[in-house]
């Protein structure tokens, strides 16, 4: 008789034990499959977040990630256009680059025209068309909500600004930015000095040229003037002498992360070139480079570091990756491999007691049994494999049961749309547990259960193996 059907019999001899032996294997799958799916798509989630907003790799001046945003000028990169031209034209970068895009990144001082607040703000100036793009990334179907981040069709000295740069400068009301609170009433002192008389020149200078912009603007583009919050950046241009731009906020949007939701100011690349560098050389503080997918990072890099030592060592660039960039999401995955490993090592240690006593309980009740099957002919190896493939026929079901029951729950979460915010971010995206997409988790998983299974089974069926047969037959 086959083993398999041999081993569903006896199963079915004590019921209630093999159900519940069951239940903790079906447990132990959920849990498995469901945190897997989790861990996944957090995974996911962030590095799609991380990528939309930095691209997978970047081309930096060396020593700017320590010291270029107090001082874009110096760890500016010349004739990025040409650099980036034999990025696109490079035969094994281009089947792979999505964007390839220029930033004048820096820090600044941001404040609201109407109200006595300002904060530090952190710039990016860029390339209206290719910041769509790069937000538009989601290699990994991630379910972000779309956001109206880009600057098209919007004029020469537009802004974009982040939901906490609209709630400390106090511009949601201009904005229409819904769920600001109310500031508190503060007294206004009338004794604090106004606007030095340098810095109003050059916001007046600047709003001067802006003017002249918004009245060669191309039909379609909204004048900025109008805008109902004016924004003042201060920073430092071409040999620390400060600067001062007054921009049109177009919008405030949502960022990614919390820390850049609390100080971004986006505007178009010309505008911050003209900021920083004036009427001189306009050069860019980063290259950002998005491929189609994460993966492709590693190659990516090997060619961009042969350039960098062949065409381009003369450029003086370094290499950054979203990870490094990025270190929060190192952290987080982190955190979640080490909650996701304990609580599978936790179900593994239950399966092991459970399938094992549930084993041995079978073996006393069926001792006679066993001697007789001694008896009749039935060699060690025969009554080993027996038990041996009852508890894989627990563990197969086990998993089976466990999985269907994993897939209804996830399929709940994911139409119901439970709304959460991964650490650091600002966002919220639904909680999502789609194990289906990681084959590697479904067969690990289904692997480890059956041979966990089996190997819980073996030690007490080795034992019944090597009974006497004597006293197995006098057993009472």
């Amino acid at each position: 008789m086959n083993a398999f059907v041999l081993a569903a019999r006896n199963l079915r001899r004590n019921g209630r034990r093999s159900l519940i032996t069951l239940l903790a294997l079906v447990i132990g799958t959920m849990a498995i499959l469901l945190l897997g799916g989790y861990a996944r798509d957090i995974t996911f989630g962030l590095q799609t977040i991380y990528v939309q907003h930095t691209g997978h790799l970047q081309l930096v001046k060396a020593g700017y990630n320590d010291f270029g945003r107090g001082n874009p000028a110096a760890y500016g990169i010349s004739r990025s256009d040409d650099i980036l031209q034999l990025l696109r034209d490079d035969p094994v970068l281009a089947p792979m680059l999505t964007v390839a895009t220029p930033m004048l990144q820096f820090g600044g001082i941001g404040a609201n025209a109407g109200h006595a607040t300002s904060i530090p703000v952190a710039v990016q100036g860029v390339v209206a068309k290719d910041l769509g793009r790069l937000l538009e990334w989601n290699s990994y179907d991630v379910p972000i909500p779309a956001s109206p981040h880009g600057l098209d069709n919007t004029a020469p000295d537009a802004a974009l600004i982040g939901m906490g740069v609209a709630r400390i400068l106090q511009m949601c009301d201009a904005l229409g930015v819904a769920g600001c609170p109310e500031p508190p009433p503060v007294e206004r002192d009338d004794s604090a000095a106004d606007t030095p008389d340098e810095l109003a020149a050059l916001s007046a200078g600047d709003a001067a040229q802006d003017t002249t912009h918004d009245a060669a603007m191309a039909p379609g583009a909204s004048a900025s003037a109008s805008s109902a919050a004016q924004l003042d950046v201060l920073t430092a241009s071409t040999g620390s002498a400060p600067n001062i731009a007054r921009l049109g906020v177009a919008r405030a949007v949502k960022q990614g992360m919390q820390a850049a939701d609390d100080s971004f100011v986006g505007m178009h690349l010309a505008q911050a070139q003209k900021l920083v560098f004036g009427q001189g050389d306009p050069k860019v503080t980063t290259l950002v480079m998005q491929f189609q997918h994460t993966a492709q990072i590693d190659a990516a890099r090997e060619r961009l570091e042969q350039l960098l030592a062949g065409p381009l060592r003369d450029a003086g660039l370094e290499i950054r990756d979203v990870f490094e960039l990025n270190p929060p999401y190192r952290q987080t995955i982190d955190m979640v491999v080490a909650l996701f490993v304990f609580v599978a090592t936790l179900m593994a240690v239950i399966v092991l007691f459970t399938v094992s006593n549930t084993m041995s309980m079978a073996i006393m009740e069926r001792t006679v049994e066993i001697g007789t099957l001694r008896a009749i002919g039935i060699q060690r190896p025969g009554v080993l494999r027996m038990f041996v493939a009852e508890g894989g026929l627990l563990g197969m079901t086990g998993w089976v049961l466990g999985a269907i029951l994993a897939l209804g729950i996830a399929l709940l979460l994911e139409r119901s749309g439970i709304p959460w915010s991964p650490p650091g971010m600002a966002i919220e995206i639904p909680v999502t547990a789609r194990f289906w997409n990681a084959p590697e988790l479904v067969v690990l998983s289904s692997v480890g259960i059956v041979v966990l299974s089996m190997a819980s089974a073996w030690l007490p069926s080795r034992r019944a193996s090597r009974m006497n047969v004597v006293d197995a037959l006098r057993h009472v």
